[in-house]
């Protein structure tokens, strides 16, 4: 029996293995030196510390590391070099809104050959966030990379962009739910909100969705010439409608069962033979899951704020209130305040960021004047 029990946990380390490592997060000194030292990352200010408020649920009987706990928000998005800017927005964002700010749990995915080891990018979030609940994943490139066909923009081909849809394998089979987050999105409203989401019936994710968009322009001539693929997704119970996968509440136990994972691959492989989309790791989110997503009101998901997938021009909100922001598209808001040509809701990101090395920005005096989200606000539509 003893064997078998280590042949079986072989087994399944292996399996695991081919997705993911973890790293703990303990206490760690901060190493200056070494070719990937993070002060080519930072150095970030220290946050504050976040505490709990009297109407939270008292953690005391769980240990730090358990996920079991059924009070934490577990939230997982990707840490690498290049957004960690942002990375570390999003997290002092979340704890300064959040009711209940020691009862999140940040589950990172850091890619395997990044410039920066994950084990650095660890250690920089440590120091920034010295009470954080969290624990960064190392996911394994190839895994993906040879599923991954050219798109729009380079920066969509960063196999990184896949995470999402191995998190099934790559989060610890206790997390049952979860929140993904894009690096490049701000909350500020509680993300208990959003974490008690219902997905009704048998949905395995919830997000905002856009029914308004022209459906058809996310597929090639090819995808809707086709005598047999156009049929695979009109045939739903409703009318698939386009969502934004950067921001999305997930079933990992349906996800699980219903080998979503492999549902993702199988698109991919064929767009692999034939080219049936043009926009990155998006459209399989579509072909899989649009016509059962569960609608989140569109307040947790006011994107591309980044601009189109080219220009990163400047854009609006969608009218209505706001509880998260999101730089979707080519702009991103701490490479065009640092470059002096900051779009006016850039400025909203700034008080978030924990670089210290900020370039000093002479303020706009014409930009002081947009105080509030509700002042930002107008017809316009950016998806």
């Amino acid at each position: 029996m003893q064997l078998n029990a280590v042949v079986l946990a072989t087994v399944v380390l292996c399996f695991l293995s081919q997705f993911a490592v973890g790293i703990r997060t303990g206490p760690v000194r901060i190493s200056n030196g070494g070719r990937n030292g993070f002060h080519k990352l930072g150095p970030f200010m220290e946050a504050p510390e976040y505490r709990n408020g009297k109407e939270c649920v008292n953690r005391e009987n769980f240990v730090s590391s358990s996920y079991n706990d059924p009070s934490l928000v577990h939230i997982a998005m990707t840490l690498d070099s290049e957004y960690l800017r942002g990375s570390i927005a999003a997290v002092q964002s979340v704890l300064r809104h959040a009711s209940c700010p020691e009862n999140v749990f940040f589950h990172f995915i850091a890619a395997e050959f990044d410039s920066a080891s994950p084990r650095v990018l660890s250690q920089l979030v440590r120091s920034t966030f010295p009470s954080l609940n969290f624990k960064v994943y190392i996911f394994r490139e190839d895994t993906v990379i040879n599923l991954i066909s050219s798109s729009i923009r380079q920066a969509l081909e960063n196999p990184l962009n896949y995470a999402r849809n191995y998190l099934g394998d790559i989060l610890d089979r206790s997390v049952d739910r979860v929140i993904y987050l894009d690096s490049d999105v701000i909350v500020v409203d509680d993300i208990t909100k959003l974490w008690n989401t219902s997905l009704t019936g048998t949905r395995v994710i919830g997000a905002p969705e856009y029914c308004h968009a022209n459906f058809t322009q996310y597929f090639t001539s090819g995808f809707w010439s086709d005598p047999v693929l156009p049929g695979l997704i009109s045939g739903r119970i409703r009318t698939p409608c386009y969502f934004n996968t950067g921001v999305m509440v997930m079933d990992m136990v349906r996800w699980r069962e219903g080998n979503y994972r492999e549902k993702l691959e199988q698109w991919m492989q064929l767009q692999k033979k034939k080219r049936i989309y043009d926009l990155g790791s998006l459209p399989p989110f579509l072909l899989v899951f649009a016509g059962n997503v569960e609608a989140i009101d569109h307040r947790w998901n006011q994107h591309g704020l980044g601009g189109d997938n080219i220009r990163g021009s400047c854009r609006s909100l969608h009218p209505g209130p706001v509880s998260l922001l999101h730089w979707s598209g080519k702009g991103k808001p701490w490479v065009r305040l640092d470059e002096k040509r900051a779009c006016p809701l850039d400025h909203l990101w700034e008080p978030y960021d924990l670089f210290k090395h900020k370039i000093h920005r002479a303020k706009d005096q014409s930009l002081l004047g947009f105080a509030s989200l509700s002042e930002l606000t107008d017809d316009s539509s950016f998806l």
